[in-house]
């Protein structure tokens, strides 16, 4: 996934999106390192020495790892997936993104 996520981030500079990950690893030292490693550059909060059972996790509902959701420019959750879909989650991406971009050209005319 990190490629994919990756190459997203760079794609989508400077456009309304943002990626945001959560680290279910109970080691926060692991996770520190696998960022680093991996080159990770988004924003990605770390779940607690719970591991999976933490409390962003518990919060959130989720189940299994990794879950991805997709939200609006409004904060509205639009997909749920647990597991990874790439096509499913780049056609949310391509559908979600012009929104977002329209909604902030109103504004300007605000």
């Amino acid at each position: 996934m990190y490629p994919h996520e990756r190459s997203l981030v760079k794609e989508m500079a400077g456009k309304p999106f943002a990626l945001i990950g959560v680290n279910s690893d109970d080691d926060r030292d692991y996770v520190k390192g696998r960022i680093a490693e991996e080159n990770i550059t988004w924003r990605s909060f770390w779940n607690g020495p719970k591991g999976t059972r933490g409390p962003i996790s518990a919060r959130w509902n989720v189940g299994g790892w990794p879950t991805v959701y997709i939200l609006d420019h409004q904060g509205v959750i639009q997909e749920k997936m647990t597991g990874f879909n790439k096509d499913k989650f780049d056609a949310a991406i391509a559908r979600l993104v012009p929104l977002a971009e329209k909604a902030l050209e109103g504004k300007k005319g605000d």
